[in-house]
């Protein structure tokens, strides 16, 4: 996708992404400490990764021989604009998001997260 909202869309739609751009509210991430707790290969994780990657939801850095992954939330501004031109929305409140990334993350590791919401690492 070339137009970069599509992207960062695109991106969020996809419950591993989003539970792993909520394990990225704690702090930066080794690739292997984010795949740990998936039942996934290291190889799917890490096109997840590309994915957040592409859409500028995350930053990966290498350090020596680890790949680190941090998240960058400022990517959520345009995507919080473009919302806005609805008049429905009010803008994106990085620290409520993360509140809400957090309390889902906890909902779905307690097993009571109910149909539709993001799914905990451990329900994937």
């Amino acid at each position: 996708m070339s137009d970069p909202l599509s992207t960062v869309f695109a991106a969020l739609a996809d419950p591993t992404r989003r539970a792993i751009l909520a394990m990225l509210l704690e702090d930066d991430m080794a690739v292997t400490d984010v795949a740990e707790p998936f039942e996934m290969s290291l190889a799917a994780i890490s096109k997840h990764l590309a994915v957040l990657a592409e859409a500028g939801l995350i930053s990966r850095e290498k350090r020596g021989r680890v790949i680190w992954c941090r998240l960058e939330p400022d990517a959520l501004k345009q995507a919080s604009v473009w919302m806005q031109g609805f008049g429905q929305f009010e803008p994106v409140d990085l620290d409520a998001f993360e509140r809400f990334l957090e309390d889902e993350l906890r909902s779905a590791d307690a097993g009571d997260s109910p149909p539709g919401l993001c799914p905990g690492p451990r329900d994937i």
